[in-house]
């Protein structure tokens, strides 16, 4: 994913790479009803029944809901030192799912991160102070309790 988000990469590039971690660990998983490569292929797709939503969108006024952009300013836009946007993929398992081993049904997740892409290159995790992990977000909502 790094690689996918530095400038002269495409926006979608972003969701690519993201999707195909997600992919890899589906099929790892073994929930994927086809392969790997079948579900990342043009015609395939599989992996939408668990994240049916894009991973990203620029940050700013006016940008969160970009799906009547227009491509060249949106998904097929470059990217530009100074652009902010969101890196935020997803799963969400529906309780009844019988292609999911009993244990991950009813389990939904999603992450973000906002980024900004610096002059010289490499991109900046603006959220990286945010706790992440189930210790520090529980260790933060017991120091804010506290105060």
């Amino acid at each position: 994913l790094a690689q996918a988000n530095k400038p002269g990469c495409k926006f979608k590039d972003v969701h690519d790479a993201a999707v195909a971690a997600l992919v890899k660990h589906l099929d790892a998983w073994g929930v994927l009803p086809v392969t790997a490569e079948q579900t990342l292929s043009q015609d395939g797709g599989e992996y939408r029944r668990w994240m049916p939503h894009g991973v990203s969108h620029h940050l700013g006024l006016d940008v969160h809901d970009c799906a009547l952009a227009a491509r060249d300013m949106y998904m097929d836009a470059l990217l530009e030192p100074g652009m902010c946007f969101t890196i935020e993929p997803g799963l969400y398992f529906h309780q009844d799912d019988e292609l999911l081993p009993e244990e991950l049904r009813g389990i939904g997740v999603r992450i973000e991160d906002d980024v900004l892409v610096e002059a010289d290159g490499s991109v900046r995790r603006l959220s990286e102070d945010i706790p992440r992990t189930i210790e520090a977000v529980e260790a933060w909502m017991a120091q804010v309790q506290a105060d």
